[in-house]
């Protein structure tokens, strides 16, 4: 169950969530995100990463192969 955030912009997941969807580990998350391969974060002042739904649903779209 996740407990994404609406904002204005669409639901917000966290980065656990997004790990858990994308069934990888926080250090290849981090890998693509350091080589422009991972969808669209959003960095909070404090630190915490968030990914909008939409955004990862998008990313998805954009990697699927074709049948």
């Amino acid at each position: 169950m996740t407990t994404a955030r609406h904002t204005p912009t669409g639901n917000l997941l966290t980065l656990a969530e997004v790990l858990d969807e994308l069934r990888v580990p926080r250090s290849t998350f981090f890998r693509w995100k350091a080589t422009g391969r991972a969808p669209r974060t959003i960095k909070y002042p404090n630190g915490s990463l968030y990914v909008r739904r939409r955004d990862l649903d998008n990313w998805l779209n954009d990697h699927e192969e074709a049948a």
